[in-house]
């Protein structure tokens, strides 16, 4: 059974896997079932909503997996069972993340919650961004909530990326955007997140779960990968195919997304009861 969960990368010389279009395939009844037992927190913004569509989207298809799905950061939402997410501090900002998630964290929900998640957006990691000390915020207030809520086990979620653009079109929507004054994609945006994630990967692989959406992102469903390479080092980018604006996740990149990561907390619903 191959998952999202852990890849040991260095240098961004990541090797070429192959990835399950549908790893749900692969759970077992008692694993589903041991996972609509869970209280889980998702905190993201707008990346992570496409992915609640996307599960969305799955259990219609797949009936035996039930989720009690609410969009909750009140620790109240968690006396039963419930897969609760809510947006979490401000596009752009990715302290103000951390520091919302550990605020919801500490007002209850850290006491109660299995699986707790906590996913930045693709524009908190741009070129100018100093990858280092945005990885360093976010190891720091997770190794404290780690601490302080022993019993709930964190999984880590690396940075989504944008696909890569071609062509006058995008060239004439980014000299608009300049005009205006708004942001502009840039491929040096996914380098950056290649290094954060690289930095991400290099912590936890191995030692904590990671669901690896850069690299659902990145994936064709024949296992290559869509990506640059300077240098020799490999940048992975979104697979045009699963995005309808160069960031977000249509109908077919949701659904992927979703299939991964249900299937990753299946795996650990299980494996946590054993």
């Amino acid at each position: 059974m191959l998952l999202i969960t852990f890849i040991a990368c260095k240098g961004g010389n990541v090797p070429e896997r192959n990835i399950l279009t549908d790893p749900t395939r692969h759970v077992s009844e008692s694993a589903w079932e041991k996972l609509s037992q869970k209280k889980i927190y998702f905190g993201h913004q707008s990346v992570g909503s496409n992915i609640i569509d996307g599960i969305r989207d799955v259990m219609k298809e797949n009936p035996w997996i039930h989720l009690n799905i609410v969009e909750s950061s009140d620790a109240g939402a968690f006396s039963t069972p419930v897969f609760a997410h809510s947006t979490v501090g401000q596009n752009t900002d990715p302290a103000s993340k951390c520091d919302d998630f550990s605020r919801f964290m500490q007002k209850g929900i850290g006491d109660k919650a299995d699986f707790a998640l906590l996913k930045f957006c693709y524009v908190d990691i741009t070129e100018n961004t100093d990858v280092q000390k945005v990885f360093d915020t976010y190891k720091r207030s997770l190794d404290q909530l780690k601490e302080m809520y022993p019993r709930t086990k964190f999984i880590h979620v690396t940075v989504p990326l944008t696909s890569k653009q071609t062509g006058l079109k995008p060239f004439a929507k980014n000299l608009v955007k300049k005009i205006l004054g708004r942001p502009v994609r840039s491929y040096k945006d996914n380098i950056r997140r290649n290094e954060f994630n690289e930095l991400l990967i290099g912590e936890y692989a191995g030692r904590e779960p990671i669901f690896d959406l850069a690299a659902v992102e990145s994936t064709y469903p024949d296992g290559t990968r869509e990506k640059m390479t300077i240098e020799g080092k490999a940048f992975y980018s979104l697979v045009p195919e699963y995005t309808y604006d160069g960031g977000h996740l249509n109908e077919v990149g949701r659904k992927i997304a979703a299939q991964h990561l249900l299937a990753l907390l299946a795996q650990l619903s299980e494996s946590s009861d054993r």
